[in-house]
């Protein structure tokens, strides 16, 4: 699988009391690694807050397959799963499998880029998130629209 991925671990704090991980967790992680991503292709906090743009989300939808407890060893892998051309709109796959490829859960955000001062969508998107966004591997069933 080509993405971008990394090992999760989970703490007793976020299991429910089914003893599997708690379904907002879920969202935490994919929240973080998409952030993480972003900041490993120069979009980062200080650029967004020069820029007066950043990412917003529209959608936001997990698919669970499988639970997950604590002694799992998981990991998430993240990729672009949909995006305009001009990356003014676009969806993130982010797919939490464990280390024998075993899909455990499937968390979709569909979102683009705000203007941080008008408070509106952007027009035209930066450079800088066109290129990352092309820098993130597509899944497998991308779509360009």
């Amino acid at each position: 699988m080509t993405s971008f991925s990394k090992h999760l671990t989970f703490r007793w704090a976020d299991l429910d009391p089914n003893f599997h991980v708690r379904h907002s967790v879920y969202y935490d992680c994919a929240a973080q690694h998409r952030m993480e991503i972003l900041d490993s292709l120069g979009l980062n906090l200080k650029v967004f807050q020069k820029m007066h743009f950043g990412p917003v989300l529209f959608r936001e939808e997990c698919v669970f397959r499988k639970e997950i407890t604590q002694g799992n060893s998981v990991y998430i892998h993240t990729t672009v799963a949909k995006m305009r051309t001009d990356a003014s709109r676009w969806s993130i796959a982010h797919e939490f499998r464990t280390e024998d490829n075993l899909l455990c859960a499937t968390l979709t955000v569909d979102g683009a880029w705000m203007d941080t001062k008008l408070r509106k969508l952007i027009d035209p998107v930066p450079e800088i998130a066109v290129n990352a966004l092309l820098s993130i591997p597509k899944s497998e069933d991308f779509i360009e629209s």
